[in-house]
């Protein structure tokens, strides 16, 4: 949500209105600008800006995008209406000054000694005066029908693409619905009694540690005290955050005893802690240096099997999410103990053992607060001096959309993003002696692709697939960070970076979600057919079935 803006992520929050825009724009400057329109202008100007460098303002762009759209279309159904009605004078849109009181009079006057009687007097319309050749009114009619014939796939679209995205954002973020596998459906309400839990079975005064996604809803539903909130402009105390959970557990013990007293973990969906992990780590390294080997931490996270990397595998978040889940990953109850798992297994909470009262009884004393004015209301705390050691280690981030920030990141903002360009969020294939979903080593490369043509790649890739490969892929129905990945670049009709993926590992396109769909079933669904088409080379079956029962087809 940080980075600039894409070509592509303008168009999947603004639709259509993105092409009418700079024509309402153009028209706006060239034919009518004067006092008033000119706030269109700047403020055209300054959204696009600041959209451009974070993606996340692209919503500072919707109000005039839709003001400017509808400047276009106005101005084009006037012009086309005044092939058919010949008024005596069109509205002038603000192109005629209207601050000269005299002109005012002048038109007035002028109106009054030619004003008509009868019929003419009663339409407003003086037709004889009305030239206009008939053939050029009849083009404008022709004109204007056409335009209207050929948008109406495009405002039908619109119109049901609003409807789905309303109904998506209508539904409440934390309460569910779901299909068991015999096709029940179920209200999923874990996050919400999770936070009941903890406001009806914690001490007033306990902490909560959990990732800052989180950090609202524990303190609004909990009434309890959260280590971090959705206020992100603390980018170091993120970090730090980020760097405790996913810390080894012993590391991150040592941590969270001297900041809160439970942990709270979401541990299962698309969204939940695992598939954000990588995200954390990529936070805490951009302040604590050194975590990763590289800016985009690929070192921390899944091979491409979907099994954990060394250093994710031993991090505490890894632990909370799938202790008990798996009989290799194991809790240290000496550190951590479970005190609570919802219904279904979406939230897990454990309490801190060996919390230090000192720590907890100085950060609470009102002295070691720091606050903006003697007597004020607004003071913030501090850390505990048991971890100034560990915050010696912290480098200051500088955020790409501080305008006032120096250069001295510069080098590392520029490998992040070429790593991110090659591929370097994902972690590389394990070596294992059944390598499940690893790459064919022609397909690593885009030049590959390039070399021989959509055609004889897919053909190729597909040959080096074996059947027992899918099978095991197909068998294995979870929410991941690919799957999640995969969603994304098929509901955005990203084909370039979809092909991308699939050149580095053809047998990712078999993955299946929790609910038993991938992406042959997200391709039908927003009628991807490039997609369609290349997943169907690579041996991607269409009879198969979801959760519901349902097939792509």
């Amino acid at each position: 949500e940080h980075q600039a803006a894409s070509d592509q992520a303008y168009y999947q929050y603004l639709n259509n209105v993105v092409y009418l825009a700079p024509i309402g724009l153009a028209m706006t400057m060239l034919s009518f600008c004067n006092d008033a329109s000119s706030f269109l202008v700047v403020y055209s100007v300054a959204a696009y800006y600041f959209s451009q460098r974070m993606v996340r303002l692209i919503l500072l762009t919707a109000p005039i995008a839709s003001a400017l759209g509808g400047i276009a279309i106005g101005r084009f159904v006037a012009w086309g209406l005044s092939g058919v009605v010949p008024f005596e004078e069109m509205a002038d849109l603000g192109t005629a000054s209207d601050s000269s009181e005299d002109t005012k009079g002048t038109k007035s006057n002028k109106r009054k000694r030619g004003r008509k009687t009868g019929k003419e007097e009663d339409s407003g319309l003086d037709w004889a005066s009305y030239s206009e050749p008939f053939w050029s009114r009849l083009a404008r009619i022709g004109v204007v029908l056409f335009v209207i014939n050929e948008s109406i796939p495009f405002v039908l679209n619109y119109h049901g693409m609003a409807h789905e995205l309303a109904g998506h954002l209508s539904h409440p973020t934390i309460i569910q619905k779901a299909n068991t596998r015999d096709g029940k459906t179920v209200k999923i309400d874990d996050y919400r009694d999770a936070y009941f839990w903890l406001k009806d079975n914690t001490p007033e005064d306990a902490r909560i540690m959990a990732w800052w996604d989180y950090g609202y809803q524990i303190t609004g539903i909990a009434n309890r005290t959260t280590i971090a909130d959705g206020n992100t402009w603390n980018h170091e105390h993120i970090a730090f955050l980020g760097r405790t959970l996913t810390a080894p557990e012993k590391e991150a013990h040592r941590i969270a005893r001297h900041l809160a007293d439970y942990v709270l973990v979401w541990a299962g969906g698309g969204g939940d802690d695992m598939a954000k992990s990588p995200h954390l780590r990529r936070i805490a390294n951009s302040v604590y240096r050194g975590l990763c080997s590289e800016p985009t931490c690929r070192d921390f996270g899944f091979f491409q099997d979907r099994s954990p990397t060394p250093s994710m595998e031993g991090s505490l978040l890894y632990k909370l999410v799938l202790g008990g889940l798996r009989g290799d990953v194991v809790v240290d109850k000496n550190r951590f103990r479970e005190v609570y798992k919802s219904k279904w297994g979406k939230v897990r909470i454990y309490k801190i053992m060996s919390v230090s009262a000192e720590s907890k009884e100085w950060a609470s004393n009102p002295i070691n607060r720091v606050c903006d004015a003697p007597g004020s209301w607004f003071c913030r705390g501090q850390y505990p001096p048991a971890l100034e050691k560990i915050l010696k280690e912290k480098k200051d981030f500088q955020q790409l959309e501080d305008f006032n920030r120096g250069r001295g990141d510069d080098e590392y903002t520029k490998e992040y993003f070429e790593n991110l360009q090659k591929g370097g969020n994902r972690a590389p294939v394990a070596q294992k002696k059944k390598e499940v979903g690893s790459a064919p080593e022609a397909a690593t490369n885009m030049d590959e692709l390039a070399k021989h043509g959509l055609d004889e790649f897919l053909s190729k890739a597909s040959s080096e697939i074996d059947d027992e490969d899918i099978d095991i892929i197909n068998e294995n129905w979870e929410n991941s960070e690919l799957t999640t990945m995969f969603w994304e670049l098929i509901h955005g009709d990203k084909l370039d970076e979809f092909m991308k993926i699939v050149a580095e590992n053809p047998s990712l396109v078999h993955l299946r979600s929790e609910d038993g769909r991938g992406p042959m079933f997200w391709a039908h669904e927003y009628g991807r057919a490039k997609m369609v088409k290349i997943m169907r080379k690579l041996n991607v079956r269409e009879d198969r079935r979801d959760a519901e029962g349902l097939s792509p087809l």
